[in-house]
């Protein structure tokens, strides 16, 4: 491959918006256009086959949006510049906040697009600074797997457990670590988890019922869970949401 190419990755769940773009492109010199995606999953699954230079996001596409989609892509080993293309202008703050390299209107215009690829060749890669986190709900936890990054939908997962310096992730076939703090995805997911301890939030649809048992000569309440034969204790601290449900 020409290492003067400038390889790019194109995301957009409509194809007038992706044609378009695919023919600005082509009036850039020395840009590679290596693949389209219809949405933020594709895009991610693109970023780490094809490794390119910049992702051409848009905001607002189903299943997953640029905004998160960009949050798990700056997790890669070689993450790629960010330009947002939407069609709403009311991201622009909080994606300059991120640090996104450009962020241009739809109609576009080749000519912004140009200069806002210019911007992202002419950064060096230490200079392309990792995009923070937003306030915003994900659909998905991002997991580092051998240099890979493993997408968990949130509604798969079952518990999240905090351990030293990690999160295990459980899901009905497997557990994954994190490196997260509980008391973050407590307040950004507090409306699907309840913390029922003071190290675990549990996924409220993964709730089946209660039961009392004896551990070490204690006796105590414990969550039953689905598809899982753990139980998850909970603390007599959170005692109070056992009297909630039952009187609800």
């Amino acid at each position: 491959m020409n290492s003067t190419l400038f390889n790019i990755v194109i995301a957009d769940d409509e194809p007038p918006a992706r044609n378009r773009l695919r023919e600005l492109l082509t009036e850039i010199p020395d840009v590679k256009l290596l693949g389209e995606a219809r949405n933020g999953n594709e895009a991610l699954e693109l970023t780490q086959q094809l490794k390119p230079h910049v992702l051409l996001l848009d905001i607002r596409m189903p299943n997953m949006d640029g905004i998160e989609a960009a949050g798990h892509a700056q997790k890669l080993a070689q993450p790629p510049a960010i330009i947002f293309t939407t069609a709403f202008d009311g991201y622009a703050i909080k994606a300059f906040e991120l640090n996104a390299v450009d962020y241009l209107l739809k109609p576009i215009r080749q000519e912004r697009l140009a200069a806002a690829i210019h911007k992202a060749r002419v950064l060096l890669p230490a200079q392309v600074e990792a995009l923070r986190p937003l306030q915003h709900t994900r659909t998905h936890f991002s997991v580092s797997n051998h240099g890979r990054i493993l997408l968990i939908p949130v509604n798969d997962v079952i518990y999240l457990r905090a351990e030293l310096k990690y999160v295990t992730l459980r899901t009905r076939m497997q557990e994954y670590l994190i490196e997260e703090s509980l008391s973050s995805l407590e307040q950004e997911l507090g409306h699907l988890f309840l913390r029922l301890h003071r190290n675990c939030l549990v996924a409220q649809s993964s709730i089946i019922g209660y039961e009392k048992r004896e551990t070490d000569g204690e006796s105590g309440w414990h969550a039953i869970l689905k598809d899982i034969p753990e139980t998850i204790a909970v603390s007599r601290r959170q005692y109070h949401l056992l009297r909630k449900l039952s009187a609800a």
